[in-house]
């Protein structure tokens, strides 16, 4: 799939008046006398963010980019949320492959993350991703456009929040959210955007 090499200019400073107060570079916080840290996961936004995006990665601590991110003007924007770890995609330039990696591997208190597109496994799915990186506790990918949460059995939580940019396939956009707290499984969930903005 070919992704226009015009992407329409982004105006951070439009973007920045959206992004809802506090929201910038959110702290753990305490539930319970437990240590949460809370993750904003994105993919294929194929250069267009939603402003939505803003309101539901309120307070997260990182966000993590899935790839075919479109534009370098796309991390920027999702930096004035939270620190951004990006993996490209198969439809990035180089202007995107210089700021981001094929794979992203993260220590998140203490657990392995893995963050990738996929598309280097076709269409991945979650017992592929699990036998590719087999001491990942948490896998997050991209590309197929289909939001998934998957607990695998003694294995890692893998997740794909969908495709955040313009509507592609028959889903709707959508992001994920993943809380991880001391000694309990993560917690994710799929959050729909409008698809209007």
């Amino acid at each position: 799939m070919m992704v226009s090499d015009s992407v329409p200019d982004c105006d951070l400073s439009q973007f920045r008046k959206s992004v809802p107060k506090g929201t910038r570079h959110g702290t753990k916080y305490k539930n319970h006398g437990q240590q949460i840290m809370r993750l904003g996961v994105i993919s294929d936004t194929h250069g267009m963010l939603r402003p939505a995006v803003a309101e539901v990665f309120r307070g997260v601590d990182r966000i993590l980019h899935c790839g075919d991110v479109g534009s370098p003007k796309i991390l920027d924007k999702l930096a004035l949320i939270a620190p951004v770890s990006a993996a490209y995609g198969n439809t990035d330039g180089f202007d995107v492959r210089n700021r981001s990696s094929r794979v992203v591997r993260l220590d998140c208190g203490g657990r392995v993350l893995v963050a990738l597109h996929g598309d280097q496994f076709g269409m991945p799915t979650a017992a592929v991703l699990r036998s590719e990186f087999p001491d990942a506790e948490i896998i997050l990918f991209g590309h197929t456009h289909k939001p998934l949460i998957e607990q695998l059995t003694d294995g890692p939580t893998v997740m794909n929040p969908g495709a955040a940019g313009a509507v592609r396939i028959s889903c709707r956009p959508t992001v994920g959210v993943m809380e991880l707290t001391d000694g309990n499984a993560p917690v994710a969930r799929i959050v729909e955007l409008d698809s209007a903005g």
